[in-house]
Parts: structure tokens; C-alpha cells; sequence
């Protein structure tokens, strides 16, 4: 008998801890056991959550409770896994003061950092957590702080709760709040979106960058639309100061639309990566210096292998600008993840996938000088140099690049499209894609998926044989074509690819 009084005394509740970039689930368990005063937590904690004690105990004295002269313990379960991060403090104080009370909370997840006075705070790991329980539990149910609560609301299918103190928390399961609490209608993430068979996708309207401020360069903005309506990789080369830089930085504000999923990944890795971002419909930009390491770029560390820039740029946009000077090791890096849109780090520790679908957009001279293209300035580069400069970059990245754009110097004043007129031509060939059943837009179609949707004329079949055969396209390369020319004909509002627009998409080839 005593024996089954001193089991019905064990608590139990539910939290998750990260272990790469995937949330497991962590039981938590206390009891009181009949021994000296004391307090102590059991299972491959951390040094943050042994420290969680003394945080505990000073916000569980702020709402005057009062410890048994009893020892606590607090148990993490499975010990195997390593736990860490504070968003465990709250799970465990409310265990520990309900101890002696009738009712439990273990139907939720529950997540939080005290601070002394009892206040429940954010931590960078809980949203990354939720969102990987979310894809794999169904009605998911979860307390958070209440400053989190606005971006954990907007997952898909899940139940969320704030708190602004202990007490707070401690009522909510006391007075079994949550059974009186209706579910509220969300409000979308922003006013601009579209309805595409009963999905949600949203993109910003304002242009801070725009296209009117680049003169001239009617082909090179012609290409950029393309790029962007398909998430098509490019290359653009020309000499210093003819507008490079300045028009993939303005790439980023006419990105096709995001659905919710979409943004909320790209927010998750950026708490990953301990960077604050906005619920934004606005795609990611990254730019690292051609300076940077290997690791920054591609993701690594010694114990916890942490997402690098092109994790961080998944969904949206990678720049490298001075593309030759980056390291060899860099570039011949890029391989995997422009084809495969997916990296893999491997630790001892740990081994994590981060997924890498973005549109890779570099820049380069013509050659080291600058100015082989240039109509004003004298090239002072030799051959020799030249060649080097430009076999830095292989054929396996240059047969990963759609498009090739050259830009040339130019006095025109004439301001060509603006950025809203292009978005418009990206949000026609979006709604074209996604209308004919594509998960992926056209530049991240896998093999499978290009044949299906890439339909040919028969006059657009035997110019595309033709070409293969003149210029020596790989498979690889007859299927860049064909998302390229896909993608051009969804901009003309074309069904089927005609001759014309396989002509176009041979042309921004690079020969």
C-alpha cells in the first residue's frame, strides 16, 4: 500500500529537446523522495538545465511556495539523449509545485525560461522544436511564452497556449483553462497572397530595391525575370560598376511566393542558427565574402554541427559575388547541394541534413582586371592569366548554372522594367506552375518531373535534338533547357513549349 502512494506521487509532462536540427521528445518526471532536503535532476542534462535549479527555485518563491523537507527529483527521460537549452525551467518548476495537487499536465508540451521574478521567457530553440514535432504529431498541444505565441499560432495544426509567469502557468492547469478557451481564427501573414487550390501563398509588395534604378540592361533584366519566376541558378559577368551587385540584389523582392511551410522552415533555421527573424513572406537573402570558410558557408562544428549560409538561404537566395576568388574547396563544394538541393554534415557527434533549395545567383569579372569587356578601359590581363582566372570555376558547377548573363557597359538612360512589373510576370508564371500540380517550382524539378511537365512541340523536340547534338549538352544540360524553357513559356501563359521558347533558353546557355 505505501508502496502504490509513493508511485502515485510521480508527475509526469512532456517536453523535447533538439538533437541536430530534429526535436525529440523528453518525458520529465519528479517525485519526492524521503531523504535529506534537496534538488536534483537526473538524465544526460546539460550544464543549462543543472543550472535551472537555482532559477527555479528563486520563481517558484516569487509565487510563495514553500519546499517539503523532502529531496526532489527530476528525471529526464530517455537518459540516454542528451537534453540542453532553459526552455526545460518551466516544465520542471510546475512539476515540482504541483507535486501535492490532484490535477497533471502531461497532455501538453511545455516549454519556457524563468527568470528569477517568474517571468516565462522565449529561447531560440522552442520555435525550431514545435515546428518539428508539428510534421510528426497530430493535434499537437503546446504552452509557450506569450511574447512566442503570435509565430507559434501560425503553424498548421496545433494547439498553443502563452503564459506570461509561473502563476500564470500554474492556474492555466489548476483551473483547466485550456477546456475554456475557443480556437481563434489566425490572420494571415500578410494582406498580399494567393488562392491556388485551397492553399495560401504570400509574398510582400513593396519594392525598397527596384529594377527602374538599373538603366539599361534590357536583356539582363529579361533573363533576371526568368531566373526568378523558375528559381533558376545564374551567372553574370561583366566588367566593375556595370550593374552586377545591383540587380541580384534586387532579385530578392520579386521571388515567387511563399507558402506557410515554406517561411516557417526558413525561420526555423535561422532560430537554429540563434538569428531573431519576423514571420516574413519575404524570401532569405545571403551573401557571404568570398573570404569566408568553408564551414561558415556549408554548416560544421566540432560538437554541434550548425547550419552555414546556404542552409540559412533554403527557400531563397544565395549570392556570391567575386564567384572566382572564392577557395577551390568552396566551390567544388556547391556541387552537391545545387544538384541535390539537400547538404550533409557529418561529426563524430552528430551527422544532420539541412535541406538547400534556393536560387544561387553569383557575379564575376571577365577576368582578373576587370576589364576584357570593357569599351573605355584597356584589359591588362595576359591570356595566361585570363584562362587561369576563369578555369577556377569547373565544368561540373558551370553545368549546375542555368543561366549565363553578360553584361555590358552602357550610357542608356531608359529605365526598362520596373520591379512590379516583373513580379507581375512571376506571379503569372506562378500561378501557371502550380495550377498544373508542381510541389516544386520549374529550376527545382527533379528528372522525373521535368519530362512530365516539360511538353515539347514537335518543332521545339528536333530543335532541341539538334542542339544536343551540335553543342554537346549533357542529359543534365538538356534538362536545365527544358526547365528553362518551361519556365519562359508559363511567362508567355503557353501550355506547351514552343520553338521560340527553346530558342531563348539555348541563347542564355553559356557556349
Amino acid at each position: 500500500m505505501e508502496e502504490a502512494v509513493e508511485l502515485s506521487r510521480v508527475k509526469h509532462a512532456k517536453c523535447a529537446t533538439l538533437y541536430g536540427n530534429k526535436a525529440h521528445e523528453v518525458a520529465v518526471e519528479s517525485t519526492l523522495v524521503r531523504s535529506l532536503p534537496g534538488f536534483s535532476i537526473v538524465g544526460m542534462a546539460d550544464q543549462s538545465i543543472q543550472e535551472s535549479r537555482e532559477r527555479i527555485k528563486s520563481a517558484l518563491s516569487s509565487i510563495h511556495f514553500e519546499f517539503p523537507s523532502q529531496k526532489i527529483t527530476i528525471n529526464l527521460s530517455p537518459s540516454d539523449l542528451k537534453k540542453e537549452g532553459s526552455h526545460f525551467d518551466l516544465i520542471i518548476a510546475l512539476l515540482v509545485a504541483i507535486q501535492k495537487e490532484r490535477f497533471t499536465c502531461n497532455d501538453f508540451f511545455i516549454f519556457g525560461e524563468l527568470g528569477l521574478d517568474g517571468k516565462v521567457k522565449k529561447t531560440n530553440a522552442i520555435f525550431p522544436i514545435i515546428l518539428s514535432l508539428a510534421s510528426h504529431i497530430s493535434n499537437l498541444r503546446v504552452v509557450v511564452p506569450l511574447s512566442l505565441l503570435p509565430k507559434i499560432e501560425q503553424i498548421p495544426h496545433i494547439q498553443a497556449f502563452g503564459v506570461e509567469t509561473l502563476h500564470e502557468a500554474l492556474l492555466f492547469f489548476k483551473e483547466k483553462r485550456f477546456e475554456k478557451l475557443t480556437t481563434k481564427s489566425i490572420s494571415p501573414l500578410c494582406e498580399s497572397y494567393l488562392e491556388i487550390k485551397g492553399k495560401s501563398y504570400f509574398y510582400p509588395k513593396e519594392f525598397p530595391l527596384d529594377f527602374s534604378d538599373v538603366l539599361g540592361q534590357h536583356r539582363a533584366k529579361r533573363a533576371l525575370n526568368i531566373a526568378a519566376a523558375g528559381m533558376h541558378n545564374l551567372l553574370m559577368e561583366g566588367s566593375p560598376g556595370c550593374g552586377k551587385s545591383m540587380s541580384i540584389k534586387r532579385l530578392r523582392y520579386i521571388l515567387p511566393p511563399q507558402s506557410i511551410e515554406e517561411i516557417l522552415e526558413s525561420n526555423a533555421y535561422y532560430s537554429l542558427n540563434e538569428e531573431e527573424c519576423a514571420l516574413s513572406p519575404l524570401r532569405p537573402f545571403r551573401s557571404p565574402h568570398h573570404t569566408a570558410s568553408r564551414p561558415s558557408i556549408f554548416g560544421g562544428g566540432s560538437t554541434h554541427a550548425q547550419a552555414g549560409e546556404i542552409a540559412l538561404a533554403h527557400n531563397g537566395l544565395l549570392f556570391f559575388d567575386e564567384f572566382p576568388n572564392f577557395s577551390k574547396a568552396v566551390l567544388e563544394s556547391l556541387r552537391e547541394p545545387l544538384e541535390d538541393h539537400r547538404v550533409l554534415i557529418s561529426r563524430v557527434n552528430t551527422k544532420i541534413s539541412y535541406a538547400t533549395k534556393f536560387l544561387f545567383a553569383a557575379a564575376q569579372n571577365p577576368c582578373p582586371c576587370g576589364n576584357l569587356l570593357s569599351q573605355t578601359h584597356e584589359c591588362r590581363c595576359s591570356e595566361v592569366e585570363i584562362n587561369r582566372y576563369k578555369n577556377r570555376i569547373s565544368e561540373p558547377i558551370l553545368d549546375r548554372i542555368d543561366f549565363y548573363i553578360q553584361m555590358s557597359e552602357t550610357n542608356s538612360n531608359e529605365q526598362g522594367l520596373s520591379s512590379y512589373e516583373m513580379f507581375e510576370n512571376v506571379l503569372s508564371a506562378f500561378v501557371m506552375q502550380k495550377n498544373r500540380g508542381q510541389k516544386e517550382l520549374n529550376g527545382k524539378l527533379n528528372e522525373h518531373d521535368t519530362l512530365q511537365f516539360c511538353t515539347l512541340e514537335p518543332s521545339a523536340k528536333e530543335r532541341l535534338e539538334m542542339a544536343q547534338n551540335r553543342f554537346g549538352l549533357s542529359q543534365r544540360s538538356v534538362h536545365k533547357v527544358l526547365r528553362m524553357a518551361r519556365t519562359i513559356a508559363d511567362m508567355a501563359q503557353s501550355h506547351t513549349i514552343c520553338e521560340k521558347h527553346l530558342l531563348e533558353a539555348l541563347s542564355f546557355r553559356k557556349r
